[in-house]
């Protein structure tokens, strides 16, 4: 059965999704969300009234979220058994999926979604209190990352939420050079070729970034 994968090139949280495509080449169709495809909007409220996205329909099911997409796509052979391991390797690449998620994409978010807001409605406590998280979770990653990888000597699920969570991260809330780690890290993740694919794709969309993209990357 054909795979259809609804998404912006733009997105983060698609490109999550792309990676593991773009690694291993399972044929798909690609339904871009934007205002020349109607049908595309029309089709994702259809089956996901939440109509958030990344979704993927695989005939008659559709599957909503990064991770749950990834699993389904593992699941069904379309990509490899590495990215989802099994025993301690996999419970430790679950959890850092959920940290690069939780503390690292949600406040990006935070602030980014904030500079949408009009200016009388802006939350500087809450912005404030994201680039605390990002700092932390910043902190966190220099001391916990001792492999080329999150999890280890391969890629796995953990590395595709760590690549867009760390390169929108670091447009929104920078680095520093105080973490070399991480800052080499990040360019590992950059120049990953399934990653790098994606973030091509994606470039004639920066000027829609509401804090500027910077002119690097």
């Amino acid at each position: 059965m054909t795979l259809k994968l609804f998404g912006h090139p733009f997105s983060s949280c698609l490109q999550k999704v792309l990676i593991p495509l773009y690694a291993d080449e399972p044929e798909f169709e690609f339904a871009m969300l934007d205002g020349q495809h109607p049908e595309n909007q029309a089709e994702l409220a259809r089956r996901w009234p939440i109509g958030k996205f990344p979704l993927l329909v695989d005939g008659d099911v559709a599957i909503p979220e990064t991770t749950p997409i990834i699993e389904h796509l593992q699941a069904r052979g379309a990509i490899g058994a590495h990215w989802i391991p099994d025993g301690e390797q996999g419970r430790r690449v679950r959890f850092l999926d959920r940290f690069f998620d939780l503390y690292v994409m949600t406040p990006l978010q935070k602030i980014v979604g904030d500079a949408l807001r009009p200016e009388g409605e802006r939350d500087g406590y809450g912005v404030a209190q994201a680039r605390r998280t990002l700092d932390t979770a910043y902190d966190w990653l220099e001391a916990n990352l001792d492999a080329p990888w999150a999890a280890g000597e391969g890629i796995t699920l953990a590395d595709c939420a760590a690549a867009p969570s760390l390169f929108y991260a670091d447009w929104t809330h920078g680095i520093g050079g105080a973490r070399p780690r991480l800052t080499a890290y990040r360019q590992r993740l950059l120049a990953y070729p399934p990653y790098a694919r994606a973030v091509d794709e994606a470039r004639p969309y920066r000027p829609f970034f509401p804090l500027g993209a910077p002119d690097r990357d």
